[in-house]
């Protein structure tokens, strides 16, 4: 009960000062700052995005789908000739309509996907490295700027840092008659 008492008066007599001390340590912390988010722009988009590479045509593959050519031959035959396609749902759709496998089709849209994936992993590598790069020039920039630091850097042997050469006065030193 007593302990409670005393309490209670500290708290009456210092409340302006707790207050104020939660106050200047309140303030005292550093904001929460929102990590910097590189946007990609409408241009750097357009380079890194996969463009179409047909160098076998839709209309080939619908031809060979239509002389039932086996679904594996033409993705065999897509991949050695190294196509690419971006197509809309409606032109899958049309393939479908014409009698284009539906193996094929995965395997556009995959490669396509698998193509875009490709194309953002190599522009964050690069970013990557890029960011690396800058983080090593300044780490040796500053370095450089750093004065030599070694503890026993300009201390010799002598007592006060560098030699000094002795005094030469009366009664210094004895000359053994030189």
């Amino acid at each position: 009960m007593n302990l409670f008492k005393s309490l209670n008066q500290f708290l009456s007599k210092n409340t302006a000062w707790l207050v104020a001390v939660i106050l200047v340590t309140g303030c005292a912390s550093a904001p929460n700052q929102e990590p910097l988010i590189q946007r990609i722009s409408p241009e750097e988009l357009e380079r890194i995005m996969p463009k179409q590479v047909p160098n076998l045509s839709l209309d080939e593959i619908v031809q060979l789908s239509q002389t039932k050519v086996p679904a594996e031959q033409i993705i065999q035959k897509i991949k050695d000739s190294q196509s690419q396609y971006d197509l809309s749902p409606t032109q899958l759709l049309d393939l479908s309509r014409k009698g284009v496998d539906a193996k094929v089709l995965d395997f556009i849209h995959q490669a396509h996907e698998q193509a875009i994936r490709d194309g953002f992993a190599e522009e964050i590598n690069k970013r990557e490295k890029a960011k690396l790069k800058e983080q090593e020039k300044l780490k040796r920039e500053y370095q450089l700027r750093q004065q030599f630091y070694d503890p026993f850097w300009g201390y010799g042997p002598y007592p006060y840092g560098r030699y000094r050469p002795p005094f030469y006065g009366p009664n210094m030193f004895y000359r053994f008659g030189w």
